[in-house]
C-alpha cells in the first residue's frame, strides 16, 4: 500500500451561542481536515482545529509542508514517517503549529493501519475494554446565569451523562462558589461534578477556592494556575485534597514528564492535536502507567476512543460535541458510558454534507 494523495479542506463550525471561560471568548471552531489515500482505495482522515478559525491557514500551511514526506510512503511506516518529521521540525521547534500537523498526519496514518487491517484501532494497540467512562463538557460555561447551569446540568443526566464539568473563573471567588453549590444542588450526590478554572488562579487563589469547592465533593478541580507553572500546580496539590487535573495544553512526552516527575497533577490530560498524534498519546499513557499515574484524554472525543480502548491508565473520555457534525457516524452516551467503536481504523469518516456546507474558501 502506497500513499498516492493528501488532501486538506478548511471549515468553521459556528456554536449556537458565544462561549465563555476565565481565558477564551468563543464563536466558532475551524478545522483543517486532512484525508490521506492509497493505492489500495483506503483513505485515513484527521483534523486538526482552532478557536474561531484564528490563524488556522497557518495550521494549514504546516501540514501542506509535509507532503513531500508522505507521497509514495507505506503508510504503515507511521513511525518512520513521524521520526522524519520530527527531524524536519527540530530548526521551528517542538510546541505549536508543527507538533499539530504532526499530530494530525499521525492520526490519519493509524486510520489507514486499522483500515488496511480491518479492525477498529484499540483492538490493533491491544483492547482493555469496550466502553469508557465520559463526562459532559459542552456546557456549564462561564457565561451562563445560574438559572441557565442548573436547566443545563439536568438536561445532561436526561442525555445519559453520570460527570460533567463546571467552569469556574469568575471576578469574585463568591461566585464560582455559589454556582459550583446551585450545580450541586441541581444534580444531586450520585453525579460526579468536575471544576475547571481554564489556568485563572494563582496557586494562593486556587487553594483558597479548593477549599471552599471541598464540600461539594468535587471530582477534580482542573488547570487552576497557568499551565507554564509547574511548582504552582505542584502547590495547589499539596494543600488540596481535590485531585489535581492537568496536560491539555502540553506538548509531547516531553512536556508531560516534568508534570509527572515534580508531581504537579493526579490525572495526565492529553489532547490529541498537543501531544502529538496517537503515536505519541500512547507513549505518555504508558509513561503516565509507570507512575501509576491515571489519564484522561481532553476533547478530540471520537478519535481518543481507541486510546482509551487500549490504555489500562485511561480513566475517562470528555465529552465534546463541536466537531460531532463532521462525521458520518455518531456517538451515543448510556448511563455514563461510550461505547468504544468496532469499526476499521478509528471509526468515524468526514461527512461530505458537512464539508460542503461549512467550508472556507
Amino acid at each position: 500500500m502506497k500513499i498516492t494523495a493528501v488532501n486538506t479542506h478548511l471549515v468553521e463550525l459556528p456554536f449556537e451561542n458565544p462561549i465563555n471561560t476565565a481565558i477564551h471568548q468563543m464563536r466558532s471552531v475551524g478545522c483543517v481536515l486532512l484525508s490521506i489515500e492509497t493505492d489500495e482505495g483506503l483513505v485515513g482522515e484527521s483534523y486538526a482545529f482552532t478557536l474561531n478559525a484564528v490563524r488556522l491557514k497557518a495550521f494549514h500551511e504546516m501540514m501542506n509542508g509535509f507532503h513531500h514526506l508522505l507521497l509514495g510512503r507505506d503508510p504503515t511506516m507511521v513511525n518512520a514517517i513521524g521520526q522524519d518529521i520530527w527531524r524536519e521540525i527540530n530548526p521551528t521547534g517542538y510546541q505549536g503549529l508543527t507538533i499539530s500537523a504532526l499530530s494530525t498526519i499521525d492520526t490519519a496514518l493509524w486510520d489507514l493501519v486499522g483500515k488496511q487491517a480491518q479492525l477498529p484501532l484499540h483492538r490493533v494497540f491491544g483492547a482493555c475494554r469496550e466502553r469508557v467512562k465520559t463526562y459532559a463538557s459542552g456546557g456549564l460555561w462561564l457565561s451562563q446565569s445560574i438559572d441557565s447551569l442548573q436547566r443545563e446540568a439536568t438536561d445532561f443526566i436526561q442525555q445519559g451523562f453520570r460527570a460533567m464539568k463546571i467552569r469556574v473563573g469568575s471576578a469574585s471567588m463568591d461566585t464560582d462558589v455559589e454556582r459550583v453549590r446551585q450545580v450541586r444542588q441541581a444534580v444531586g450526590p450520585e453525579i460526579e461534578l468536575l471544576v475547571d478554572a481554564n489556568q485563572a488562579f494563582t496557586p494562593k487563589h486556587a487553594i483558597r477556592l479548593g477549599r471552599r469547592l471541598q464540600e461539594f465533593d468535587i471530582s477534580w478541580f482542573e488547570e487552576p494556575v497557568n499551565v507554564n507553572n509547574i511548582q504552582g500546580h505542584a502547590e495547589v496539590k499539596r494543600a488540596l485534597d481535590l485531585p489535581i487535573a492537568t496536560g491539555e495544553t502540553v506538548y509531547t512526552r516531553y512536556g508531560m514528564r516534568p508534570l509527572i516527575e515534580q508531581q504537579a497533577a493526579d490525572i495526565l490530560m492529553p489532547d490529541l492535536q498537543r501531544i502529538g498524534g496517537l503515536s505519541e498519546m500512547n507513549r505518555v499513557c504508558a509513561l503516565a502507567a509507570s507512575y501509576d499515574l491515571p489519564v484522561s484524554t481532553h476533547i478530540f472525543t471520537e478519535q481518543s476512543l481507541c486510546v482509551a480502548g487500549s490504555a489500562i491508565n485511561c480513566i475517562s473520555v470528555e465529552h465534546m460535541p463541536w466537531f460531532a457534525k463532521l462525521f458520518n457516524e455518531s456517538m451515543v452516551v448510556s448511563e455514563g458510558f461510550i461505547d468504544i467503536p468496532e469499526r476499521h481504523g478509528l471509526g468515524f469518516t468526514f461527512n461530505q454534507e458537512t464539508m460542503a456546507r461549512y467550508a472556507l474558501c
